[in-house]
């Protein structure tokens, strides 16, 4: 029989999960009722945009600043705050009553979410050691992949039913909930030694950046990448990057200790979630178009097909799980890599007659079996080979490449699909699989490469002071 401690442990586990589900949930559900909010708050174009990348912009840039925190002040209250400022402003966006409320409260929204997700995740790996933290990260890694499932779910049958706000509303129960149990499942967080202050400069600079790469690679998906905004904007962040090296390497507490970021395992593992993010979100965004816009199906019906690949992106990790339990992440990232190619080159023969269910599910769904075991690779190699110390940070890090690749893929396929998404056809479609299964198959090649041999290393001792 378990002991209360460890079943504590597991309880903690789930709530930090629930927090995460809805994290991931709201880059999804939003987009499935943007049409309605659109006509409802009579949004221009320009506004509707912002509803979707002022979270964005906030979430991925604010994400390594959040990490620092969580290494600072504690990771269960940096944690607890950011699920405050997410609750609230869930509210808020549910409440509101224009575009321009609602685009501030989705920017609160964002803040919130870049401090709880890499908190929470810190606190997954320092809580959790040896094959029992594979298993948790499997689950992490499943809700990852479960929430941009269900999220298109939810957005159509909120859509259709009780209204738009409670794709918002959906999150304030939730968000107590967990706000009221974690203190009791979840120790303090303090790491054993801790930065004695947040490096401020680097945390400008690198928020900055981030945020300017993501707004960057928004703006390629819908103006082109060679639009002078695309250009200017990519090069601004990628120098204000460079600045920010040189800011950290002269600073005595830094914001991301660069002797971390030069570790195989850790550029390995953000370098497996950049595409695997990258990957499923350009699934999703092609799928969903392919079926709403294509084969005329409603939001609800995409969202029923997209529900049974939730499922086997679960399964994916479980798999994943026990791949790296017993052969290392190095096997489990390149089948999945394979196995996500696999899938994209099922999806190139999309035709207007298809059945969905015969000729997108079975793509899609191989997709996701391999998706998720690259998901839970991703985050064993980056996070067992980093010390309690640096925890927040790295979590920072690995989330950030998340939001980054997700941004990435739908930016890169949109491109490449922009004629079948302006209703010509579906050959944009057939080439933009293509690409994908070529992304894919390479993502294999340097995860073979890269991706260190063996098993992950078991951890000691324990992290947290009750």
């Amino acid at each position: 029989m378990a002991s209360p401690h460890v079943t504590r442990r597991w309880w903690g586990l789930v709530l930090l999960c629930f927090a995460q589900f809805m994290v991931i949930l709201d880059v999804t559900v939003v987009n499935v009722a943007l049409p309605v909010i659109e006509e409802q708050l009579s949004l221009s174009r320009v506004a509707l945009t912002w509803v979707v990348t002022a979270y964005t912009l906030c979430f991925g840039g604010l994400m390594m600043l959040g990490g620092r925190l969580a290494d600072t002040i504690g990771r269960r209250r940096t944690f607890l705050i950011g699920l405050v400022v997410f609750t609230i402003a869930s509210l808020g966006s549910g409440l509101a009553e224009s575009g321009t409320l609602l685009i501030a409260a989705r920017a609160a929204q964002g803040i919130g979410a870049a401090m709880l997700s890499p908190a929470a995740l810190s606190i997954v790996t320092t809580t959790f050691h040896g094959p029992e933290r594979n298993r948790a990260l499997g689950v992490w890694a499943a809700i990852g992949g479960a929430g941009a499932a269900v999220g298109v779910l939810l957005g159509g049958v909120f859509a259709a039913g009780p209204g738009w706000e409670w794709v918002f509303f959906i999150n304030v129960p939730i968000g107590v909930l967990v706000a009221a149990l974690v203190p009791l499942t979840v120790g303090a967080g303090w790491p054993d030694e801790r930065p004695g202050r947040v490096d401020v400069p680097g945390a400008v600079l690198v928020t900055a950046a981030a945020g300017l790469l993501i707004y960057g690679l928004v703006q390629a998906g819908d103006t082109g990448w060679d639009a002078a905004v695309t250009l200017l904007t990519l090069g601004a962040g990628l120098a204000l990057l460079a600045l920010f090296v040189l800011v950290e390497r002269n600073t005595k507490a830094p914001l991301v200790r660069l002797a971390v970021l030069a570790r195989r395992p850790v550029v390995a593992g953000n370098l497996v979630m950049l595409a695997a993010s990258g990957l499923l979100l350009a699934n999703f965004f092609l799928n969903s178009q392919y079926l709403q816009h294509v084969l005329r199906l409603d939001a609800l019906r995409t969202g029923l097909i997209f529900l049974p690949v939730a499922l086997v992106i679960g399964l994916g990790t479980h798999l994943g799980v026990r791949v790296i339990g017993r052969f290392g992440g190095r096997v489990a990232g390149t089948a999945g890599f394979a196995l996500a190619a696999a899938g994209a080159v099922l999806l190139v023969q999309v035709q207007v007659e298809d059945n969905p269910l015969i000729h997108v599910l079975p793509g899609f769904a191989v997709s996701g079996l391999g998706l998720g075991a690259a998901f839970v690779t991703a985050t064993t190699t980056a996070m067992a080979h980093v010390d309690h110390v640096d925890a927040g940070m790295a979590s920072g890090l690995i989330n950030t490449g998340h939001e980054l690749g997700a941004t990435l893929g739908i930016a890169f396929v949109s491109t490449i699909a922009a004629t079948s998404l302006t209703g010509e056809g579906t050959a944009g479609y057939s080439s933009a699989f293509v690409a994908a299964a070529v992304v894919a198959a390479l993502a294999a090649l340097i995860v073979l490469w890269l991706v260190p041999p063996g098993r992950p290393p078991a951890t000691d001792g324990p992290v947290f002071a009750h």
